[in-house]
């Protein structure tokens, strides 16, 4: 019976996965990898309150003329320890003037755990985030980490990208320049 009810869970999940991943690549011709989902008209979110690595409040509303990208991480996701390096790149990135990255640890606040896995990373310039509220989680409706959520100049969601990806891409980059 364990084996039965297993098994319609795979099945589930296989039949849910392969959904998400063809609707994607359905819908978003423009984008450089199928795990961009680039949203037809932008999606108004609310300003939403967290806190940098000192504890002091930020307002995703501040950002305002802003291109900003939220990417959401756990020190003990392995796709984000692939991801965050190339993040890093991107905030280094002299052409993109307007660029805001705010990279979010959904796990409990751990100051030494967060700041030893971004100097493991050699990480340069990423500063460090915490949602202790996990106001952007439920605000954003996130299914998982990592996910990066990028809000245009007007404050609004127009892209999110499930999973991982190299942000220092050159077809990725060449994308994101449009909207800086």
């Amino acid at each position: 019976m364990s084996k039965k009810i297993t098994a319609i869970k795979f099945i589930i999940f296989c039949c849910f996965f392969f959904n998400i991943v063809s609707s994607i690549s359905q819908t978003n011709e423009n984008v450089p990898f199928n795990n961009i989902v680039q949203h037809v008209s932008p999606k108004p979110i609310s300003p939403i309150v967290f806190e940098d690595f000192s504890g002091n409040k930020v307002n995703s509303g501040d950002y305002s003329g802003k291109l900003v990208i939220v990417n959401f991480w756990a020190t003990w996701c392995k796709p984000c320890k692939e991801e965050i390096p190339s993040l890093d790149n991107l905030s280094q990135n002299e052409n993109f003037k307007n660029l805001v990255i705010f990279p979010v640890n959904i796990e409990n606040i751990n100051y030494e755990k967060t700041k030893k896995f971004f100097s493991n990373l050699n990480v340069k310039k990423l500063e460090i985030f915490f949602d202790p509220n996990l106001n952007f989680v439920k605000e954003l409706k996130l299914r998982g980490v990592p996910t990066t959520v990028i809000i245009n100049k007007t404050g609004k969601e127009f892209a999110r990208i499930i999973g991982s990806i190299d942000f220092s891409n050159k077809k990725f980059l060449k994308w994101l320049s449009n909207y800086d």
